[in-house]
């Protein structure tokens, strides 16, 4: 597993981590697999979503604080509960194939750490499997 740290700067954000999950299965090695990203947050997450336009993240946390907005009747104390419920909303963890050392995204996708209580230092986690058919009988193989 490979840890991490997503420095985010602002108070709700989405940080572009696809090039960080690219570098980390290349120096893995991993020709044909699986990725998982995970982020242990609970104002915090990850999504995979339109990475080539910055006005959609813009308009996704629009939409997510017109639907739970920073300031409402909520009864957490710490004043977060916004963030835990967009949290909950976009997930903690997302899996990836790995196909010929590339990630399968589709042409305009990109993998994002998701801020909602920042800003902070936030950790994503990593654990690359290694597919490899000529192994085991099912045709697959964990290493």
């Amino acid at each position: 597993m490979v840890e991490y740290l997503v420095k985010t700067t602002k108070y709700q954000e989405f940080v572009d981590i696809t090039s960080i999950v690219h570098e980390a299965i290349r120096k893995a090695d991993v020709k044909d697999g699986i990725v998982i990203v995970f982020v242990p947050h609970t104002t915090a997450g990850v999504t995979i979503n339109e990475n080539a336009d910055p006005d959609v993240v813009t308009d996704i946390i629009s939409g997510l604080n017109k639907a739970f907005p920073v300031e409402g009747s909520y009864l957490h104390r710490e004043g977060n509960s916004h963030a835990h419920i967009k949290a909950s909303l976009m997930g903690s963890s997302c899996s990836i194939i790995v196909e010929n050392g590339r990630l399968k995204l589709g042409t305009w996708q990109g993998i994002y750490f998701c801020e909602f209580d920042g800003p902070r230092k936030r950790k994503v986690y990593l654990k690359i499997i290694h597919t490899n058919p000529e192994i085991g009988k099912d045709g697959y193989s964990d290493y």
